[in-house]
Formats: C-alpha cells, sequence, structure tokens
C-alpha cells in the first residue's frame, strides 16, 4: 500500500468514526424513562452554550419553551436570547409516529428531524439552516437528551457538516412546575 493509499485509509476511518453515535439500546433500562407528552408539556427554561471545534464557548443563551400536546401532535415554541442581545425564535411540530419514533419539523430545519427515544434518552438527527455572519450553511445535528429526573433534561448536540466536526451545543433544561 502507498502512501497515498494509506493516507485515503485514514480519512476514510476518521470520517467514519465522526459518523457514528452511540446504540441507543444502551439507554433502554435507564430511569426515569423519558415520556415526550410529559416532559415536554407546559414551560421548560434552558440554558445553553455553542462551542466551536477548539472547545471555545462563542456564544451562550437562555430558551423558554412554551410546550403543548393535542393528541399525538405537540408544539414547542422557543424563544432564545442570545449573550450578545439578540433573539431568535423557532418553533417546532412533533409528531409521535406508531413505531414510537418521534418526526418534528421548524422552519428552519431542512426535511424532517427523526427522534428515537429509548430509556431514559432521546436522539434526534437533523439539518438546520444556521445562520453565520449574514450567510445561511446547511449543518448536521446529532442531538442527545438526557433525562436526570423528573424536572431536569440535559442536551449535547454535535453539529458536523461533510462529516467533520464544526462544533457542540450544550443545554440544560429545567422543567417549570
Amino acid at each position: 500500500m502507498n502512501w497515498r493509499d494509506r493516507i485515503a485509509l485514514v480519512m476514510g476511518m476518521l470520517m467514519l468514526s465522526a459518523c457514528s453515535t452511540p446504540d441507543m439500546a444502551l439507554y433502554a433500562k435507564e430511569k426515569p424513562a423519558l415520556d415526550m407528552q410529559q416532559y415536554f408539556n407546559g414551560t421548560v427554561d434552558a440554558w445553553g452554550m455553542f462551542q466551536n471545534r477548539k472547545g471555545e464557548v462563542v456564544k451562550r443563551f437562555n430558551v423558554v419553551i412554551q410546550c403543548s400536546w393535542q393528541g399525538d401532535v405537540g408544539t414547542l415554541d422557543e424563544d432564545f436570547v442570545y449573550s450578545d442581545g439578540t433573539k431568535q425564535k423557532r418553533v417546532w411540530t412533533l409528531k409521535k409516529q406508531p413505531n414510537g419514533q418521534y418526526i418534528g419539523t421548524a422552519d428552519d430545519v431542512l426535511g424532517e428531524a427523526v427522534g428515537i427515544v429509548s430509556g431514559n434518552a432521546l436522539n434526534w438527527k437533523y439539518v438546520l439552516a444556521l445562520p453565520v455572519d449574514g450567510k445561511v450553511y446547511n449543518v448536521n445535528f446529532d442531538d442527545w437528551m438526557i433525562l436526570m429526573d423528573d424536572k431536569v433534561m440535559l442536551n449535547r448536540a454535535v453539529m458536523s457538516k461533510f462529516g467533520f466536526k464544526l462544533g457542540e451545543v450544550t443545554l440544560s433544561f429545567r422543567k417549570r412546575p
């Protein structure tokens, strides 16, 4: 194998490892079990940050989420306030599927987000149209939410493009009484 083939092999392995995510079965027995319609009902507050690929915190934000369900269809109305004073709104529509998965849509999500719940975990995969410095980039999100107790959920999302990690978003959610 020549040096070009070795480099191509290493690059291919790196790209594949960047795309791997934990197996949902790992969380199946974890408690408390996540009930999306119970947790995302009422008002949920969240605090988060975006870190670039070097790990530097480049943006902080707060979110107030008004959540409601009509049968198997949920609405998450999110109001973001960023540390620089800018504001953003995103409204998710979630639909529980017969197989237990969730399909989510929002104005800045390309196509549909697909969510799988297992035990205390939810894994969302979607493409977000992300505005940065006057341009919009379509970025892949691998979004993991872990329910800690009936009030607190932690969230870590890895952002990537063409298999390369761009950064991470970390959030802490707290459901209001």
